[in-house]
């Protein structure tokens, strides 16, 4: 449990997580449920405080996410952030308008009334913030006092001091407003009062604590796919319940050169984990025969994964908990209140719950960012290797390789990822990028080696700076390193005679080829 809890309102804001994010990084544990949860959870949950988040919608309409007032009868401060001020001072009383000029980016903001949330910012009469909004609070609710404006806002700040209400037209969550952690500090730690006591290291001890509680004396069947995820719930489970974890490592034949070794063969010796290793390569191969369509790829992959992991499931008596990965940002999209993704999405590394299984779920990373599952990792001891490995898709080299999947295509690309991962680690840019590897395309061109012509296999480059996947762009690296790259790869690499580097941008590409 956490003795000091924010529970954040999510209205729809595109930045509902950020703000999340600012409030565990400021040391106290915070979730985001939808904005019309029940109130009986919310009062289980007992919050210290109370963030409304921002939204697309204009309380003006019809239709639009409301405020149940039983969320302000409970007594705790209270944040509201653009669209959760307008919901404020809509229902309580005061007057919200549609602005003649809608207002997105930059604005200068001129803090009024020896505002709380201001204090420790040296130029609260000129802070730079970031609004994003079409209607304003043109009239304040009764008990509110004007807290700051902008050139063209009168009101961008209001509060009710007496019943530690404050609002915001702007967004303190982002980056783009200057002093933003500031004043959601000021709010955690002047208004509300709290506690800084959410920390990985008490995570780790919780979870552990919970997880034998949850668990018992049962046994856990996880698929380890040697990602940061997997391998972090391993650990926190093995930690909990020991060797009744069974951990199983599908070979798919689509790895990476040296992945059982790099993972498997390290966890089990050094962490002393329970790993079986299935080699399945020759029944993924089989089935992939011939298919070059990449959503028929996935498809094989995925069913072909859930039979084996299945069978090797019932192989071992007695499992009565299936173990996933599943992190945050996947539970708060299965509450949305806007309704597109009604369920938590099945986790990569298992790739859906076989209906046979009959088993239940147990998710020690549901509470965690991916930032915090490293941080997680590092309490755990892992080592930075298996921390700051790289994304690394369910599918793996299949989506890599454009066209047919074979073993000859394979072994190409397999040695020359390996030469791109040797070099981004030597040069120090493996941990700077977000992920850097090789795709083997479906086109051979003519080339001279010695004295002959050549007519050989491409290779190109993908290597992008992301700092969630959702949008991505391709990394500038150093000409000589990519340069070292190409060199080796046309020179070690036999059947490629180039290499072509991927610079374009997500979106409106994406980052993995399929």
């Amino acid at each position: 449990m956490h003795d000091n809890r924010v529970l954040i309102l999510d209205f729809g804001s595109q930045f509902t997580q950020l703000i999340a994010r600012r409030v565990r990084e400021a040391g106290v544990y915070s979730e985001i449920h939808p904005c019309n949860v029940d109130p009986e959870r919310v009062r289980a949950f007992k919050p210290s405080a109370l963030i409304l988040s921002g939204g697309p919608s204009s309380v003006l309409e019809g239709g639009c996410p409301e405020l149940n007032m039983e969320y302000l009868d409970m007594g705790i401060p209270v944040l509201g952030i653009c669209y959760g001020m307008q919901l404020l001072a809509h229902n309580l009383g005061g007057k919200v308008v549609a602005s003649t000029d809608r207002e997105y980016g930059r604005a200068q903001f001129s803090a009024q009334n020896d505002c709380i949330l201001f204090e420790g910012i040296e130029d609260k009469d000129d802070l730079t913030v970031w609004m994003s909004h079409g209607d304003r609070v043109e009239g304040l609710p009764e008990g509110f006092v004007p807290m700051g404006k902008t050139d063209s806002i009168e009101f961008g700040a209001m509060g009710n001091v007496d019943k530690k209400i404050y609002a915001l037209q702007f967004h303190p969550e982002v980056a783009h407003t200057t002093d933003g952690s500031i004043i959601i500090q000021n709010f955690l730690f002047k208004v509300a009062e709290l506690t800084p006591t959410w920390s990985m290291a008490s995570f780790v001890d919780t979870c552990i604590d919970d997880l034998k509680g949850q668990v018992g004396d049962a046994k856990v069947v996880l698929g380890l796919s040697g990602g940061i995820d997997s391998t972090v719930a391993a650990v926190l489970l093995h930690r909990a319940i020991g060797k009744n974890l069974h951990c199983i490592f599908v070979d798919n034949g689509l790895l990476r050169m040296g992945e059982k070794d790099e993972v498997v063969g390290f966890l089990a010796e050094h962490f002393d984990l329970n790993v079986k290793f299935v080699d399945a390569a020759d029944e993924f191969l089989s089935d992939l025969a011939g298919v070059e369509d990449p959503e028929k790829k996935r498809k094989i992959i995925g069913h072909k994964f859930i039979e084996v992991f299945d069978r090797e499931a019932k192989a071992i008596d007695g499992v009565q908990f299936l173990g996933q990965g599943t992190l945050y940002p996947d539970v708060i999209e299965s509450e949305s209140f806007k309704g597109p993704s009604a369920v938590i999405k099945s986790h990569h590394n298992v790739g859906g719950l076989p209906e046979t299984m009959k088993l239940k779920l147990v998710e020690p990373l549901r509470e965690l960012f991916k930032d915090e599952v490293r941080r997680a990792a590092y309490e755990l001891g892992l080592p930075e290797h298996i921390i700051w490995r790289q994304p690394f898709p369910g599918p793996g080299l299949s989506i890599r390789i454009i066209g047919e999947v074979t073993e000859e295509r394979l072994d190409i690309l397999r040695l020359a990822d390996r030469i791109v991962q040797n070099e981004m680690v030597a040069s120090d840019w493996y941990r700077k990028v977000w992920q850097g590897f090789a795709v083997l395309l479906p086109l051979k061109t003519v080339g001279v080696m010695g004295d002959d012509r050549t007519y050989e296999n491409v290779i190109a480059l993908r290597i992008v700076d992301s700092l969630d996947a959702m949008t991505a762009d391709w990394s500038r690296l150093p000409s000589e390193l990519l340069a070292r790259m190409s060199n080796r790869i046309i020179n070690e690499v036999k059947g490629v005679n180039r290499v072509v580097l991927d610079i374009s941008s997500k979106p409106p590409s994406t980052i993995e080829w399929e």
